[in-house]
């Protein structure tokens, strides 16, 4: 059964995550860029992880993509976009991700995250073309259903769902904010509600705080939804740490940010 099904069926859907933080503690990642090359240079411990959550219980495997786009390898100064290529980056992390979920009966994401096109005020069309260059990777290894992930501007989050919904197959849309609401002051509720106008299935947030602010922010999503009397499966991707002490930024605005 696709991710609908399953979600329309009532069923509790569980995701893996947190792949750049997991992988920087073992030794393949390197904080600060937070890139994910590790799917072309050290497969073998991407597909670890994966198969680590998938014992664990995990529904869905999550193509390793984060920060994948083709302006944010370059933007970080590494090698990555010359040495190795966008599209491998992103061949390679839904090759492995489909070996192991091959192993069980998990489902296959591809995602894609914020962009440095969009940060440094590009137009929408440069934007959505970064998107677009990953999506083709994600249509071309059939993944089974898409994210667009780690959003702080409910606006990009739209453009990202906007080229995901040209895919035909399901898309989900988490949004790294708190109960304030995105970085431009647009509060959960219409976040929610603008994602879902725009196509996604399932909205929520992701990453920046612990599972109490986090569900306490999906609320506020959920009465949104309810508000406008539109209905989505709702998701929460939490911290593995506890948060009271964020502002509205979370936790990457700590001092202790990002090895405390």
């Amino acid at each position: 059964q696709g991710l609908l099904e399953r979600l329309d069926a009532g069923e509790i859907v569980i995701g893996d995550g947190g792949f750049v933080f997991a992988l920087e503690k073992r030794g393949y990642v390197k904080a600060g860029p937070w890139t994910p090359e590790a799917t072309v240079e050290h497969p073998e411990a991407v597909r670890q992880l994966h198969r680590e959550f998938l014992r664990a219980g995990s529904n869905v495997l999550q193509t390793f993509t984060f920060y994948a786009s083709e302006d944010k390898l370059e933007n970080r100064g590494n090698y990555v976009a010359e040495k190795i290529s966008c599209q491998k980056v992103n061949e390679a992390a839904c090759d492995i991700a489909r070996e192991v979920a091959s192993e069980g009966d998990a489902l296959v994401a591809g995602g894609v995250s914020q962009t440095p096109s969009y940060l440094s005020c590009k137009d929408k069309a440069e934007v959505k073309a970064a998107f677009r260059k990953q999506l083709d990777v994600f249509m071309k290894k059939n993944v089974d259903f898409l994210i667009a992930e780690y959003f702080e501007h409910v606006e990009e989050a739209v453009w990202a769902v906007e080229v995901l919904k040209e895919s035909g197959k399901p898309v989900a849309a988490t949004m790294c904010i708190g109960p304030e609401g995105d970085m431009h002051g647009v509060p959960p509720g219409q976040c929610a509600v603008q994602l879902v106008k725009a196509g996604a299935s399932v909205v929520g947030v992701n990453c920046h705080f612990d599972p109490d602010i986090s569900l306490e922010t999906v609320k506020l999503m959920k009465e949104g939804l309810q508000a406008a009397k539109l209905k989505a499966h709702l998701m929460s991707q939490p911290l593995a740490f506890h948060t009271p002490d964020c502002g509205k930024q979370g936790f990457i605005d700590l001092p202790e940010f990002p090895f405390g």
